[in-house]
């Protein structure tokens, strides 16, 4: 039986101009609001951290020097 990789978070390599899908699914979590990212809408990422962002404001908060 296959599994169906819908409703389940996607592991990802990220990378300079996209992403590598290392294991399936259908979305990711955001690494500082908890949120999930359909990868459809996946536009921010750090490839140091290898996290993703929901927004640009939240990519450019967490990358900031505290």
């Amino acid at each position: 039986m296959l599994m169906s990789a819908s409703s389940r978070p996607a592991r990802l390599h990220y990378m300079a101009n996209g992403f590598r899908l290392l294991s399936p699914g259908d979305h990711v979590i955001c690494a500082v609001t908890g949120a999930p990212i359909a990868l459809e809408e996946l536009r921010y990422w750090s490839v140091e951290r290898q996290e993703p962002y929901a927004t640009a404001e939240i990519s450019v908060g967490a990358l900031s020097p505290q």
